[in-house]
C-alpha cells in the first residue's frame, strides 16, 4: 500500500534542513513526499549570508486549493517544522483538519520548534496557536525539554517531571511523544544527552497501555543544522514500520541520526584540516552519502523501557 506525506517545511537550495532534511530519506524508506517550501532560502540562516523568500499563509491556501481541485488531496501522514508566522501555521491546522475530514487514519507528525535552552527563537505569539490548536490535533510531537516545558507550563528537573510532563502533552492529544534533548544528567556522563519517549496505545481488548522509553545519546561536538528535522522524519517512518514499539521506532530514528552524524563530523574535520574548525558548508549532513545506513540502520544505542 503506497503511502504518502504532505510535508510543509522550509527549502534551501544549498545544504540539508526542512524538507531537504526530511524528504530524500523518506523517499528512500518507501515513501511519496508531496513537500511545500514554507520558505525557500538559498542557504541555512547559520551562514554569513543568506538570501531567498518566504511562503504567506494566502500563498500555502492557493498551493493546497491545487492539489484539493485535482482531487489528489489524500494523504496518510503531515509533517511540519519550523514556522515564524501565526497565521500561516493557522493554516497548516486547517489543513490538516480537512485533510482528517478526508483520512480519519491521517497521522500528524508535528515538531513544535519554539526555541532551546531557555530561549525562544520564534516570536511569543507562535506559542498559544501550538498550544491550543497544532498540539490538540497532532499524533506525534517532537519538542526538546524547553518547548515541552513551554507547552505544558511545567519546569522539568528529574525525570519523574519529564513523565509527568510527557503525560500533560499526551492529554492534549497526541498519542507518541518525544523529549529529543534535555538537560538531565545522564548515568554514563556528561557526554550524553538524555532523550525520553512516551506512548500510548489501545490493546486488543481495548485497555490503553503506555510505554515510556530513555535513550542515552552521546553528544556531538560540532552544531549541525537539519538533525531535528531529520529526527523527525525518521520517526515518522519507524513508527510506520513499528506503530506500537515506540522503542523499536527510537532505536532507528536515533542509530539514522548517529550514522549520519558521525559521516558528517568526520568529513568536515578532513575538509578542514588538522585543528582548524569546520565551516556551516562543511558540516552540512552528509545525506545522500548515507542512503544504506537510512535504509537499514545499525543499531548504536538501545533503549531502556522505564
Amino acid at each position: 500500500m503506497e503511502c504518502r506525506v504532505l510535508s510543509i517545511q522550509s527549502h534551501v537550495v544549498r545544504g540539508y534542513v526542512g524538507n531537504k532534511s526530511a524528504t530524500f530519506p523518506l523517499q528512500v524508506l518507501g515513501f511519496e513526499v508531496d513537500s511545500i517550501n514554507s520558505v525557500q532560502f538559498s542557504n541555512h540562516t547559520g551562514y554569513a549570508h543568506w538570501k531567498g523568500q518566504v511562503l504567506t499563509a494566502d500563498e500555502l491556501h492557493v498551493l493546497y486549493e491545487g492539489i484539493k481541485l485535482n482531487d489528489v488531496n489524500h494523504y496518510d501522514y503531515v509533517l511540519t517544522g519550523y514556522t515564524r508566522d501565526t497565521s500561516f501555521l493557522e493554516m497548516v491546522v486547517d489543513i490538516v483538519q480537512e485533510l482528517k475530514r478526508a483520512n480519519p487514519n491521517l497521522v500528524y507528525v508535528c515538531d513544535p520548534v519554539l526555541g532551546d535552552h531557555g530561549a525562544m527563537y520564534v516570536p511569543e505569539s507562535l506559542l498559544p496557536v501550538y498550544k491550543n490548536k497544532v498540539v490538540p490535533v497532532a499524533e506525534i510531537i517532537t519538542p526538546n525539554q524547553f518547548e515541552a516545558e513551554l507547552l505544558t507550563g511545567k519546569t522539568i528537573g528529574t525525570e519523574r517531571d519529564a513523565l509527568e510532563v510527557m503525560d500533560l502533552l499526551h492529554n492534549m492529544g497526541p498519542d507518541t511523544v518525544v523529549i529529543t534533548s534535555s538537560d538531565l544528567p545522564s548515568q554514563l556522563g556528561e557526554q550524553f544527552l538524555v532523550l525520553l519517549g512516551s506512548q500510548r496505545t489501545v490493546k486488543l481488548d481495548g485497555t490503553r497501555a503506555t510505554q515510556r522509553i530513555r535513550m542515552e545519546i552521546t553528544k556531538a561536538d560540532a552544531v549541525f543544522v537539519g538533525t531535528g528535522d531529520l529526527f523527525a522524519a525518521m520517526l515518522l517512518a519507524w513508527t510506520h514500520h513499528h506503530p506500537k514499539d515506540l522503542k523499536t521506532a527510537c532505536e532507528k530514528a536515533v542509530s539514522v541520526m548517529h550514522h549520519v552524524i558521525q559521516r558528517t563530523i568526520s568529513f568536515a574535520h578532513k575538509m578542514a584540516g588538522p585543528g582548524q574548525r569546520p565551516t556551516p558548508a562543511q558540516l552540512e549532513l552528509r545525506m545522500v552519502q548515507s542512503k544504506a545506513d537510512i535504509e537499514d540502520p545499525a543499531i548504536v544505542i538501545e533503549a531502556t523501557v522505564l
